[in-house]
């Protein structure tokens, strides 16, 4: 069996949707007290696809659900509610067998790779893990492998008996990024992959994710608080609040006219050495809501500074808006009130 790492060859569909969320929902009873029980709804109703080969950004503060949509993409967890698609096939739906097929087609790399590394295993190791249980590769075909993957990401194949402490955080970051490369997956998961890193490495790492895409037509979804980094390496933007999606569409939109005014606060947050990119600051009031007492009507109308009596008693709709999807009621009119 041959054990060298060729680009994934594209299909004759190769413009369809390599996953597709269809309202995904995460549902967690929690205990308000001794009497009584609590439903948090991490993620409400989540719908987008993402198209082989793209980098779909998933952005918004600490509390939306990026993390727990990452965990229903890589399934970890199942989904409450909804359907989540990977090539077609629904994971709701799958048997263990199935599940366990398609958790090879998506990997994950994690914010901290000093914390996502095993210590007690060396490279060689870690890598050969993942191969030795979903391959048939002989011994001598994964070292090959492990190899040819850490020459790939940029790191030394003779490096491959070190432990993970051995390395620097960046080097490190670049092994988490071999371990889930070394399956050929079709969607890789990235969770917050640089936000550990200086920011000269942040750079480098970035640029690696971008050429493995390029090289091996991986799609990622790939999240994020930093705005600079998404505008530096997403195709689409998708702004999360409350678990739920605010603002989704393409970049160049988003970032040019945002309709959704959260994702105007998340952007005129956005620091900027060049005076002519600097906008207005828009400061949000109060803090984002408890999620096991949720307003009514539209979930950020607490904080909203365009907010209306409709937004406070009629819950927002995701719908088409300048070329994007926006759950506001007012999407039409924020775009130009800031101008």
């Amino acid at each position: 069996m041959n054990a060298v790492l060729e680009p994934r060859r594209q299909s004759d569909h190769a413009g369809d949707h390599v996953l597709v969320a269809d309202k995904l929902a995460r549902y967690y009873s929690v205990k308000r007290s001794m009497f009584s029980q609590g439903t948090v709804k991490a993620l409400n109703g989540v719908s987008f696809a993402l198209d082989r080969g793209k980098t779909l950004a998933v952005v918004g503060e600490s509390g939306c659900g990026k993390s727990t949509l990452a965990r229903q993409l890589t399934m970890i967890e199942k989904p409450s509610a909804g359907r989540l698609l990977i090539d077609g096939e629904d994971v709701a739906g799958a048997d263990h067998a199935k599940i366990a097929a398609l958790r090879r087609r998506v990997q994950m790399v994690f914010q901290n790779p000093f914390a996502s590394l095993n210590p007690r295993k060396t490279v060689e190791q870690t890598l050969s893990e993942p191969l030795a249980i979903n391959t048939q590769l002989s011994t001598t075909e994964r070292a090959e492998r492990i190899a040819q993957m850490m020459r790939t990401v940029g790191l030394r194949p003779e490096h491959a008996k070190r432990y993970p402490h051995m390395f620097s955080g960046g080097q490190r970051q670049r092994v988490a990024i071999a371990r889930a490369m070394i399956l050929d997956p079709q969607i890789v998961v990235a969770d917050e992959p640089v936000s550990a890193l200086d920011v000269s490495i942040q750079a480098q790492i970035l640029n690696l994710f971008m050429d493995l895409q390029e090289q091996f037509k991986t799609s990622y979804v790939f999240i994020s608080h930093n705005l600079s980094v998404v505008e530096h390496i997403a195709d689409d933007v998708m702004v999360m609040y409350f678990g739920g999606v605010a603002e989704l569409g393409d970049k160049k939109r988003i970032f040019s006219n945002p309709r959704h005014p959260y994702t105007r606060a998340l952007m005129s947050a956005t620091p900027s050495i060049f005076e002519a990119d600097r906008t207005i600051k828009i400061k949000l009031q109060g803090e984002m809501p408890s999620p096991l007492n949720p307003p009514s009507g539209c979930t950020f109308h607490q904080r909203c500074p365009y907010a209306i009596d409709r937004c406070r008693s009629e819950e927002p709709k995701l719908r088409e808006v300048d070329g994007r999807q926006v759950s506001c009621h007012r999407a039409e009119e924020v775009g130009d009130m800031d101008a």
